[in-house]
This record gives structure tokens, sequence and C-alpha cells, in this order.
């Protein structure tokens, strides 16, 4: 494979962080801001991203998309409907206004009324109920409401396809939940001052920031390949890359974030400080189809 992005996937990627640098909360109280939630998600829907598969884009470019907004906390939904798209697209049904439903809930529900899920090769449509809070603050879920209806079936090839990218989408959000956190705490790193100088100047802080680095870059790598694999390999075989990228990743976000609060000191474990929604999002991302080490026969630990 080619790890390098084609210039089509860098516009898209620049195009993604755009939006989501403009328009992503910049600080908690940003979150109950409903007029910037509202203008966020139209700004998605007018590019046309939560179509991505209908419109025949690879994995690597949902994944570029969904890394793009979890740096900077998108909070309108995305990671739900480009999932339900791609399985609607499966049976041939229509995916306006559909979310993904993940066991007993829906995510990225806000604004949706009705959510698919997959039971093994069998597609289930079922209607949402009201929103729920949850630890993740900038994804609603919603329970689901009434007995959910069969709309189609599909290959065990193609279900198992399906769920390598969703594997993928949610690890393509956890990597970048850990660029954000890392990016909040250089920054804060670099102006907050002790005995004089900044707390990034000195190597305790400077260490703790390079190795969140280097656990970001084997994010990446890894999850480059595993995007990648959902259209070029074998079902199985994407299925695998993307299980060892989601375990990789999980856990390297959830050292990066849990730095950033360190590195933060005391104000990092206050509700004003942003890193702690960020450690929210990603602990949320890490339990939507999760996976054990256990299922994974290559000999980790």
């Amino acid at each position: 494979m080619d790890a390098r992005l084609t210039a089509e996937q860098q516009q898209l990627r620049d195009a993604a962080a755009k939006l989501a640098d403009d328009l992503g909360p910049g600080a908690v109280q940003d979150l109950g801001e409903d007029s910037r939630i509202s203008r966020l998600d139209r700004q998605i829907g007018a590019t046309g991203w939560r179509s991505l598969r209908s419109d025949e884009a690879s994995g690597v470019e949902v994944a570029i998309v969904a890394e793009e907004f979890g740096r900077r906390l998108v909070d309108a939904p995305f990671l739900g409907p480009v999932l339900a798209d791609d399985l609607a697209r499966r049976v041939g049904a229509d995916s306006a206004g559909t979310t993904i439903a993940v066991d007993e809930h829906a995510i990225d529900a806000r604004g949706y009324q009705r959510a698919l899920l997959l039971d093994g090769s069998t597609v289930l449509a079922v209607d949402l109920g009201a929103l729920g809070g949850g630890a993740d603050l900038t994804r609603a879920e919603a329970e689901l409401a009434g007995t959910p209806t069969e709309i189609g079936e599909v290959s065990e090839d193609v279900a198992a396809q399906w769920r390598a990218l969703a594997l993928v989408a949610t690890t393509a959000d956890l990597v970048g939940v850990a660029r954000g956190a890392h990016a909040v705490a250089c920054d804060y790193a670099k102006i907050r001052e002790q005995y004089g100088k900044a707390i990034g100047s000195y190597q305790a802080i400077a260490h703790l920031l390079a190795e969140s680095l280097a656990l970001i870059e084997g994010s990446v790598s890894v999850l480059r390949h595993a995007a990648w694999a959902v259209d070029e390999l074998p079902s199985g075989e994407a299925i695998r890359a993307a299980q060892v990228a989601k375990v990789y990743c999980a856990r390297a976000t959830r050292t990066v974030c849990e730095t950033a609060i360190q590195v933060h000191g005391g104000i990092g474990n206050t509700w004003e400080c942003l890193v702690h929604v960020y450690l929210r999002r990603a602990l949320t991302s890490t339990e939507l189809w999760p996976v054990a080490l256990k299922e994974i026969d290559l000999g980790l630990s």
C-alpha cells in the first residue's frame, strides 16, 4: 500500500479541518451553544460527507473526516450517519434521516428519528426515543423505541467489511481526539509559567509531551493501514487490521488524554478544562464496537 494521501484526499482533509476549526467547540462553555451547533450541522450537511460511501468514497476518506472531526470535538452528527449510509446502500434502502445503533442505543442521534443496525447479516431499522445523557458531551445518544424491523440481508463478507469500516471510523475518531488533546496540552505548556519559565521548557513536561507525540505517530500509521484495508483486502484481513488498529489507538489515546490532564496540573481535573471532554469522547469511542486482545491472535499483550 501507498500510505501517502492523494491530492484529493489532502484537499478533503484540509476542508474537514477548516470546518472543524471554524465551528467546533473551543471551550467547555461552547458545548451548549445551540446556534453554533446548528450552523455546524448545516455545514456538514452541505458538504455531503455523511453520504461519503454512497458517493464511492474509500475507507481512507471516511477516516480522514472522522479524524479531523475528533481533533476538534465536532459535536454534530457524522459518525452515525456515515455508517448508516454505507449500511443502507448495501440493501438498497434510503439512508435519509438515519443514524446507526449499537446494542441498545443509537449514537449521533441529535436530529434523527430512525436508526439502522446490523444483527449478524440482517439489516434492521428502528425508531428512536428521546435523547439521553451520556459520558460523551459531544455526541447525543438515544434509546431505541419499538421493535426493529428487517429491511434487508447482506452477505457475510459485506457484513464483515461494514464492521471493519465501523472499527476504522471509531479508530479515526480516537486518533483525532489524541491529536486534539495533545495540541491543547502543548498550547498550555507554552503559556503556563512556573519559577519564571514556561512549564514546557522543563524536561518533566517536555518528555511527557514527546512520548504522547510518539504514540500519536504510531496511531496514525496503524490507522492508515486499517482504513486502506477496508476496501483493498479480503474482509477477514480487513477486520483483523481494524481490530489491531482499534486496540492500539484506544490505548494510545487514553494515555495521551490522561497525559494532557497531568500537564494541566490542578486545573486538569476541573469542569472548565476542555481536556476532560477529549477523554470522555475517547472512552466512549473505545466502547463503540469494542475489541478485546483475545480476539486478535497476534501475540499481543
